[in-house]
């Protein structure tokens, strides 16, 4: 089961990256992921390790992490985070410079829900904020 599930995963990324256009692309994906199982995705922003809830298994995905050792975590920075946002979503910014982005304006986690095309971002100390991704069609 472990082994399809990564599988799944990896062929759905690969899907929505081929789908995805430069702006406004994470719907893409998102979508893909879903279509393959996927409910939930949550970020562990400093750790940049993901995890991905499916139906067939769930997958972590380790990243590059963004701190090692002791680091005091950045205040939660709506305005910041917004900014971080617009530049992805404007395709401005790689997924490495994005998550560095979320990291600078205090997210420490966040959560995609595939079900509900939401994400979430949450600070250290209870805040979080929620926008909501459009429906899109896959070729």
């Amino acid at each position: 089961m472990t082994t399809d599930a990564i599988s799944r995963l990896q062929s759905a990324m690969e899907r929505g990256a081929a789908a995805r256009p430069k702006a406004g692309g994470f719907p893409y994906l998102a979508e893909s992921l879903r279509r393959a199982g996927v409910s939930h995705c949550r970020m562990a922003v400093p750790a940049n390790a993901f995890l991905y809830l499916t139906e067939h298994g769930d997958v972590v995905v380790q990243g590059e992490p963004l701190v090692t050792g002791f680091e005091v975590a950045p205040q939660f920075d709506r305005t910041a985070l917004i900014t971080a946002l617009r530049a992805d979503q404007a395709g401005g910014t790689t997924f490495p410079e994005f998550v560095r982005g979320c990291w600078n304006a205090g997210i420490i986690w966040y959560d995609v829900d595939t079900t509900a095309r939401t994400c979430t971002y949450h600070g250290a100390n209870g805040e979080s904020y929620t926008e909501d991704y459009p429906p899109v069609t896959l070729p």
